[in-house]
């Protein structure tokens, strides 16, 4: 009798756990239906393919990074249309839109996360940085300005940027 317990349990478990499979229940956010952790996976999957299209432009392989980078803004892009209020997300749409050269849109995207949060020690930093790229020292001292009592990385770097612009890639 014990047995056909343990049996029925066992049976009656993986059918359970077959159906939550089947139906996108997997963890991988594969079910499509909007939840937290596809919007997550996939500002998590972007971020890893920014982190390596770094490394690659550290070893001098720009077009191999700029196609990480384009991957990268895809499924941001994606996240994205989850998610609009979430400044990280249009952090990185701006970061890798920069990369790859689209300062316009990249501009776009910092703005866009910066009425969203005001503050966002991240965005305020790229954003100086892009303005370095564009020649508006102005508008980079502006950001840094933002990031003066942060007590955070981004200012020290964004001050450097500043300090030896021209000569440092971004």
């Amino acid at each position: 009798m014990y047995f056909m317990k343990k049996i029925t349990v066992l049976f009656l478990s993986l059918l359970v756990s077959t159906s939550l499979f089947a139906a996108g229940g997997d963890g991988g956010g594969s079910s499509g239906g909007g939840d937290s952790h596809s919007k997550v996976s996939l500002y998590d999957d972007a971020v890893k393919l920014v982190k390596r299209a770094g490394k690659l432009e550290k070893k001098e392989k720009v077009v191999k990074a700029k196609k990480l980078y384009s991957q990268a803004f895809a499924k941001l892009e994606k996240a994205y249309k989850k998610d609009k209020k979430n400044p990280d997300i249009l952090n990185y749409m701006g970061f890798t839109s920069r990369k790859v050269g689209n300062f316009d849109e990249a501009e776009k995207f910092y703005l866009k996360g910066l009425s969203i949060k005001p503050n966002h020690n991240g965005i305020n930093e790229y954003l100086g940085e892009l303005y370095v790229q564009t020649n508006r020292m102005d508008k980079a001292k502006e950001r840094l300005e933002v990031l003066k009592n942060c007590n955070c990385k981004e200012y020290g770097e964004l001050e450097l940027i500043i300090k030896t612009r021209g000569t440092k890639v971004y």
